[in-house]
Formats: structure tokens, C-alpha cells, sequence
């Protein structure tokens, strides 16, 4: 209630965040819940719910955040000038966040590159990395729904920043006063002093061309397509990247074409959900293309519907993940450009699938923990360390997030969305569907299965929910799931295994649990690192689809009473 009165009592230069602070008077739930707590700065950035509140996106955390950022870059840069890219998707309040942000930089005496329009977030990690700068920004809420936005931090290499990085911004941060501890200058003063300053077409042209040198020489002119940006980021370079592999029949869908925070025809704007496609898959009705293309808001994920003898079947994260595979080093295998020693990178919620596909192709899998910072903290090393960058074959998530080189350290739906196509040309050119050369591959190395629960848990007492549950599984670990022995489990937190693989697990730590199951099936439970939810990964093989799909229905079918809710 302190803060609250605190900053109703400021004389707010956004006069949005006054007027709310003014309705919720009346209202101690809505106040706790907006000054609880400050939004939390991880390796993910921030992200949260727009509105008023230490416990909101808005100009003033966004602000302190920067600052913090800002404290954190000048302690370490020896003497050297600092600089930061900056870049904004479509979300609500993203120019203002990302504006405040070059301003807060620019009265610190730190540089600041902003891209002048909305742009992709591996766009974002590119200007990074081409700009030579120490660090990056990009005000972005991903796929969440309409009412968030986000801040996600980079480092000098591209990647989310690391978990020391992010402890130190976080230090900053903790140490300064919201009002009185932040250093502003405005905008266009920053402008006019030469201490912010907007990205050209050069970058975005060396982007684009990044993009395009990543291409498989696979003629693609005779994709029909459909393609939706979700109202987000992704038009432009999309487009740009299907007209160059020769993708010239591209309708995109009208309603989701143009940039809109509010995502007016789908309330969750992600493209793992059937939901967010509807527009699109009632178009595909209409103009029966071969593919129906969908990009997140900020365009680093990208999935597909596919023309099956004119259904339009959703392919899930992981399949495309197995394709993108096989195709990529097959493709490579036949024009004789291998690699001696390919490398795969991928999580350890993604398939089980990928470790007979890479092992066909003597492609040496490497698994790491979600968050594509830490598949591109293996790119750097291939690069780095072991002098073997050309070894990079694919770095996929389940959900739905691919790269195929080292130009960015994130994953983008611009390369995802290029790669797709060339690989649904490649078989159509040989008569097949994407549907039929993934039934080809389950025949060939099983029907591996794979399904994501979730469970929200809003607000302070959800936050104890989730905890509590993560807690017991812990400290009481279920001897069986769905009446099926566990034979094993990691503990990502404590990085130990038990059982079938007793050991120490060589990953940084994360509040992970996996359960291993006698008949081959698999149980992750992982709380969410954006948003309030526990997430549920479940994995099982079995002889036919049908026998799969039962495993894993009786898997979720324990869910429920494993996590006692």
C-alpha cells in the first residue's frame, strides 16, 4: 500500500498509468497483485502483464530496467564506449518501451541503435552481433496474449544474456528508486546529440542475405502458400526471404496481415495453437495451397498446416524438428556438402526421435536445456572452441523455434519459414506431401509421440501453487506414473540422475524434473520461465500410431492427480 500510494502521488508523464492506479483505489486484491512484488529480470528479460505497478510492464520498470542495464554495462567496459541495439515487435506500448529504453541508454552516455520499424527478434540478436555492440534489447512478449509485453536482454554475442549477466543487471536493478535513481534525457535530444541513432537497410539487407545464404539450392517456385504474420513482425521479412527462394504465390491472410497488439482474431497469438491458425486454415479452405505458414509476433517460431488431399493437417513442433533434420542432411549428403562431423543441437524436452535420425547420418547429437540461448551457446562453441562452426547442421525446439546457422543466436522464423519451404518443394518435386514424408519416417524409425500440458497458476497464490508443487515432486518422488514404474529421474536443479542413469548431469542448473518410466515413456515437468504455468512434456513409442497415442493418453490421464490439482 506504501507503493501504491507512492506512486499515485508521482506526477506520471504516462497518463494511463494514473488514470488505472485511480480505478483500482477500492480494489487491495488488484493493488497487492500489481505491487507484490518487482517484475523479476532473468535471463529472459522481463516480461508481464502492461499496467501500473512494480509488478507491470511500463515505462517506469522498462526505464529502471535500463538503467540497471545501463549500471551493469559501464562497471564492466573498461574504458571502452559502450552501445546497444534496441528493437520492438508489435505488442502494445512497444515504441514507447523501446524509445524510453534508447533515451534512458543515451543519458547514460551509452549508444543506442533502434531499428525504426517493428522487426523480427533474431533481427534484433543480428544488429547485435553486425553492429558490434554490448548488448541488446528487444521489447517483445513472444506468443503471449495481448495484455503482456516483455524486455528481453542480450549480450555482446547475440545470445539472451547469461545467468551471471543477468544477476548482475538484476543487482543493479534492485539497488536503484524507480522515480529518483533513473537518468533520462529525451528522445529527440538523444537523436539530436548522436546518442541514439535508427539501424539502416544495410542491416536489415545483411539480415535478409544471412537468411539466404543458409539456403539449400532447392528451387521452391512451385510452392502454393499461405502466410500469416499473426499481426506481428514477421511480414516483411518473410516475404522478402520467400521471393528470393522463389516462392512468388504467397497469399497472406488479410485480417492478420498488418501489425496489431491487440491480436483481435486470436486472443493467444501462438502458432503451436489451432486457434491462432483459424483465419489462416479458413483461407487455406478457399485457396487450397499446398501450405499454410504462420509466424509468431516477434517471428523467432513458425509452424505449419499441411495440404493432405485437401485437409489441412498442423504439424507439431517436434515433427517439423525431425524433418528439418533429415531433409537438411540428406539434402547436403546429396550435393556431396556434409560436413566430416555434422552437429544437431537440440533440448531435453524435445523428441527422442532426432537419435536415430541423427544417428543415420552420423550426425553427433548434442542436448541442452529450453531456451534457444543455450543452443546458441553451442553454436559459439563450435565456433569458438572447436574450430568447426561449418559443423552446424540445425538447433530446434519443440516449440517450434529452428535455426540453421551461426549468423544470430536465436532462433528465426525467417529461416524456419525459408527452410520449410524448400523442404515441401523438395517433396513435392517427388510427389509427396510433408504429411507422407513424415508417416515415411515414423515407418521407418517408429511412432514416437510427443504432448505438452499446461496448468496456470495466476497471481501471488499461484506463484506458492507452482512452487508447492515443484516442491513435493521433489522431495517425494512418485515411484510410478499411470500404474508404470519409474525406473530413473533427473533433477536439473540439483544436477543429479537417479536409476537407470545415476550421475551427475553436466548442464547448468534449472528447476527441471524428468521421470523415466519402465516401458520407455518419459515425464518432464517444467515451470514456466514467461509466463504463470507449469509445463508437462510427455514422450512415449509405441509399435503402431494407435499404440502411441494410447500411451500417451494414460500418461496424461495421471497428470491431474501427480501434480495434486
Amino acid at each position: 500500500m506504501t507503493e501504491f500510494e507512492r506512486w499515485l502521488a508521482q506526477d506520471l508523464d504516462d497518463r494511463d498509468l494514473t488514470a488505472e492506479l485511480e480505478s483500482v483505489k477500492d480494489k487491495p486484491e488488484e493493488i497487492n497483485d500489481r505491487f507484490y512484488r518487482d517484475l523479476e529480470f532473468g535471463t529472459g528479460g522481463l516480461r508481464g502483464v502492461i499496467g501500473a505497478g512494480t509488478n507491470r510492464m511500463n515505462v517506469y520498470t522498462v526505464r529502471k530496467a535500463t538503467q540497471g542495464m545501463a549500471n551493469y554495462l559501464l562497471k564492466h567496459a573498461d574504458g571502452k564506449p559502450q552501445s546497444v541495439a534496441i528493437a520492438h515487435d508489435s505488442r502494445i506500448k512497444g515504441v514507447a518501451f523501446a524509445q524510453q529504453s534508447a533515451a534512458v541508454l543515451a543519458a547514460n552516455g551509452i549508444k543506442a541503435y533502434l531499428y525504426p520499424q517493428l522487426m523480427p527478434t533474431p533481427a534484433l540478436s543480428f544488429a547485435v552481433r553486425h553492429l558490434k555492440c554490448d548488448a541488446g534489447i528487444c521489447v517483445t512478449a513472444s506468443h503471449n496474449p495481448a495484455k503482456y509485453n516483455g524486455y528481453k536482454a542480450y549480450g555482446s554475442d547475440g545470445c539472451q544474456v547469461t545467468a551471471d549477466m543477468a544477476d548482475g543487471i538484476m543487482n543493479e536493478i534492485n539497488s536503484l528508486d524507480i522515480f529518483a535513481d533513473v537518468k533520462k534525457l529525451d528522445f529527440q535530444e538523444g537523436i539530436d546529440k548522436g546518442l541514439i541513432e535508427y539501424i539502416g537497410e544495410e542491416t536489415v539487407d545483411a539480415f535478409i542475405d544471412s537468411v539466404y545464404a543458409e539456403n539449400l539450392k532447392v528451387d521452391a517456385s512451385n510452392l502454393e502458400l499461405v502466410y500469416t504474420p499473426l499481426n506481428g513482425s514477421g511480414l516483411m521479412c518473410v516475404k522478402r526471404i520467400l521471393d528470393r527462394i522463389g516462392v512468388k504465390d504467397v497469399t497472406v491472410v488479410p485480417e492478420q496481415e498488418n501489425p496489431d497488439g491487440n491480436f483481435p482474431t486470436c486472443p493467444y497469438p501462438n502458432p503451436e495453437i489451432r486457434e491462432a491458425l483459424q483465419k489462416g486454415l479458413e483461407l487455406c479452405e478457399k485457396v487450397q495451397p499446398d501450405l499454410l505458414l504462420a509466424t509468431d509476433p516477434d517471428c523467432d517460431r513458425v509452424g505449419i498446416a499441411v495440404n493432405q488431399k485437401g485437409e489441412y493437417v498442423l504439424m507439431t513442433g517436434n515433427e517439423v524438428g525431425i524433418m528439418l533434420l533429415d531433409f537438411i542432411a540428406r539434402v547436403k549428403k546429396e550435393q556431396g556438402k556434409l560436413p566430416a562431423h555434422p552437429v544437431a543441437v537440440t533440448t531435453i524436452v524435445s523428441t527422442d526421435m532426432v537419435d536415430p535420425i541423427a544417428k543415420e547420418y552420423g550426425v553427433e547429437l548434442r542436448r541442452c536445456l529450453t531456451g534457444f540461448k543455450y543452443i546458441g551457446d553451442i553454436i559459439a562453441e563450435l565456433e569458438e572452441k572447436e574450430g568447426s562452426a561449418d559443423s552446424y547442421l540445425l538447433g530446434f525446439e519443440e516449440s517450434y523455434g529452428y535455426l540453421s546457422g551461426g549468423y544470430v543466436r536465436d532462433k528465426d522464423a525467417v529461416d524456419g519459414s525459408m527452410l520449410i519451404c524448400q523442404m515441401a518443394a523438395y517433396y513435392k518435386g517427388k510427389g509427396m506431401t510433408l504429411v507422407e514424408a513424415m508417416n515415411a519416417l515414423y515407418e521407418k524409425y517408429g511412432y514416437y509421440k510427443n504432448d505438452l500440458m499446461n496448468f496456470g497458476f495466476e497471481g501471488e497464490d499461484g506463484m506458492k501453487t507452482m512452487n508447492g508443487i515443484m516442491d513435493k515432486l521433489r522431495n517425494d518422488p512418485p515411484a510410478e506414473i499411470a500404474g508404470t514404474k519409474v525406473t530413473g529421474r533427473s533433477d536439473y536443479k540439483t544436477s543429479q540422475s537417479y536409476g537407470d542413469k545415476e550421475g551427475v548431469i553436466d548442464l547448468p542448473k534449472s528447476n527441471v524434473l524428468e521421470y523415466r518410466l519402465e516401458d520407455g515413456c518419459k515425464l518432464i515437468v517444467r515451470p514456466s520461465g514467461t509466463e504463470p504455468k507449469i509445463k508437462i512434456y510427455l514422450s512415449g513409442k509405441g509399435a503402431t500410431r494407435a499404440d502411441s497415442e494410447a500411451v500417451i493418453q494414460k500418461m496424461k490421464d495421471a497428470v491431474p492427480a501427480l501434480l495434486g490439482i
